[in-house]
Order: C-alpha cells, then sequence, then structure tokens
C-alpha cells in the first residue's frame, strides 16, 4: 500500500488539491520539514481527505516561501511562522473543530450546559487561578452568558498575563475592566460554541464545546454542547492558538503579540502538573451543588 502522503503523489491524482510532496517540490523544502513544522508548529494547515492524505492549497505555497525568506534573514522559525499565520484570517475560526481535526483521539461527550459550568469553574479554579501568569481565554456565546462570571473573569484577569473573553452582543458597553472583549461576528462559528483554555507553563486545562443544533425551545442550562476537554499541553496550545487567532481576527490589537508567543511548543509536563484528580474532585463537588440549587450562580472568586 503505497503511503498517503508520499512525496511523489502528483496533485491530478486528487483534484481538491496539493499533497505534501506537491507542496513541498514547490516551496522548495522536504515533505520531512513540513511534517515536523505541522506537528510542532500547527504550520501548514492541511486539509484532510476522508482516506487520510493532507491537501493543500495554492496559496499554501506562498506561505511556506514567506516562512523560509524570514527564516534565511535570522528570524526564529516560531516567530517566522507566527508573522507569517497572523497575516491572514485563522487556520480555524473554531476551537472545537480545530483540536477535533488536529487530536482526533480526543474523547467527546454530550453535556448539559449546567455540567459544562461546573467543568468550566473547576478549571477556573484548580488552573487559571493556581497558575502562574496563565493566558486566559473564556467563549461564552453571546454577553448575556458572560455577565454572570463577570466578576470572576475580572479576578482570573488580575493574576493573568492574557486574558481575553470571546462573545457577541456585547452592546454599548463602557465598563472597561477585566478581561479584555473581543467581539463574535454574526456568521462566526465560535457563537455556537463554549470554551475555557488556560495555557502557563505550570499548569494547562481546555474545555472546549459545541452547542447541537436545534435547542431554540430549550432552557438554557439544559442545553446540550458536544463537548471535549484535556489537560495535555500540546493540545491545550492548539486551543490557545486558536482563540488568539480569533480575537486578532475580531480586532484585539494584543492578540498579535500572543499568537507569535504562542508558536513556540509547549514546555513538557512537570512532576507537579496537575494530574487531573484535584480538578475532578471539584467537578464532582459543583455537580453536587447545582442538583441542589434552584438558582444557579458562579461561585465568588477565590
Amino acid at each position: 500500500m503505497a503511503d498517503m502522503d508520499h512525496p511523489d503523489t502528483p496533485a491530478q491524482d486528487d483534484p481538491a488539491g496539493l499533497s505534501i510532496g506537491d507542496l513541498a517540490r514547490e516551496a522548495g523544502v522536504s515533505p520531512a520539514v513540513l511534517r515536523m513544522w505541522e506537528t510542532r508548529h500547527g504550520f501548514p494547515v492541511p486539509q484532510r481527505l476522508t482516506s487520510g492524505h493532507r491537501r493543500y492549497t495554492t496559496a499554501d505555497i506562498g506561505l511556506v516561501r514567506q516562512v523560509i525568506r524570514r527564516r534565511d534573514a535570522g528570524i526564529r522559525l516560531e516567530a517566522a511562522i507566527a508573522e507569517v499565520s497572523a497575516t491572514g484570517a485563522p487556520a480555524s475560526p473554531s476551537v472545537y473543530a480545530e483540536l477535533r481535526r488536529r487530536h482526533p483521539s480526543l474523547p467527546s461527550h454530550r453535556l448539559r450546559k449546567s455540567t459544562l459550568l461546573a467543568l468550566s469553574w473547576a478549571i477556573e479554579d484548580e488552573c487559571c487561578a493556581l497558575a502562574e501568569r496563565p493566558v486566559l481565554f473564556g467563549a461564552f456565546q453571546r454577553a448575556e452568558f458572560y455577565r454572570p462570571a463577570a466578576a470572576r473573569w475580572r479576578e482570573l484577569d488580575r493574576v493573568a498575563r492574557s486574558t481575553i473573553v470571546l462573545a457577541a452582543d456585547w452592546g454599548d458597553s463602557t465598563d472597561d475592566r477585566g478581561p479584555l472583549r473581543a467581539t463574535l461576528a454574526e456568521d462566526a462559528p465560535m457563537r455556537r460554541e463554549w470554551a475555557v483554555v488556560c495555557d502557563a507553563v505550570d499548569s494547562t486545562a481546555c474545555l472546549t464545546a459545541w452547542e447541537l443544533p436545534g435547542q431554540h425551545r430549550v432552557p438554557d442550562l439544559d442545553r446540550v454542547f458536544e463537548a471535549a476537554w484535556t489537560l495535555d499541553p500540546v493540545v491545550v496550545r492548539d486551543a490557545a492558538r486558536v482563540a488568539a487567532g480569533v480575537a486578532g481576527a475580531a480586532g484585539v490589537v494584543s492578540a498579535g503579540a500572543l499568537i507569535q508567543d504562542l508558536a513556540e511548543a509547549p514546555a513538557p509536563r512537570s512532576a507537579g502538573s496537575p494530574d487531573g484528580t484535584a480538578l475532578y474532585s471539584r467537578v464532582v463537588a459543583y455537580v453536587d451543588r447545582m442538583a441542589h440549587s434552584a438558582h444557579l450562580s458562579p461561585p465568588e472568586p477565590t
């Protein structure tokens, strides 16, 4: 059986795009280099056919050549990739879709919003609040869902290196306290998503969820999402890169610097990193609290 990414695979075998071999020849690098860049830096971003083959567009040729020119001019590879990636729209405007594409083995579960809240609070408590100068992202779909958690996220922002919340319909609010706000466009895929991302050297965690369609008449806390969560620093870094890209496309100026910083590979997990036990315990506690509470509100900032 032929290797699905064999460098000699001709583009005409599949009209949908260029193979990795085609891209490598046109850009002047080896397929092995492109695979290494994709594994370590998430660049270039391929489309995957049902057969598993990578496919690229002709625009990717120019992007790879730009990276090569910057690298040859003395710019670090990570920075060169970040600069080129930041010149256009994010590779994927959806945290959930990108993680499922990059990490197909990441388990997903159907959860009610009430359970997502418990998991979100647990991540905020156990990872965000304990991490040293984390980069934080929160996706709340609409501003009305963020407002009950605003005080909590303002507290998190005080100890974070950077905090960005993404939502639609911010309105004309002049409140400039706390996290930076990214406004999601009317057609933005993130308007259907819930996410909490904490990326730090000593603590990483990510929750991402996509709301299933057809729930307009379902009570808010009973809405069902397809959700995935992880403490894996590589997966969390991928989520942070996408969220930073979406924020940058929404006009958050500081997101450009974040994109460059997040281009580097994450630090290996240390012996003192959270193993999930404490996080799981917090989730159980919050779920139990919800089961006995008719009125749900965020916990007080810790």
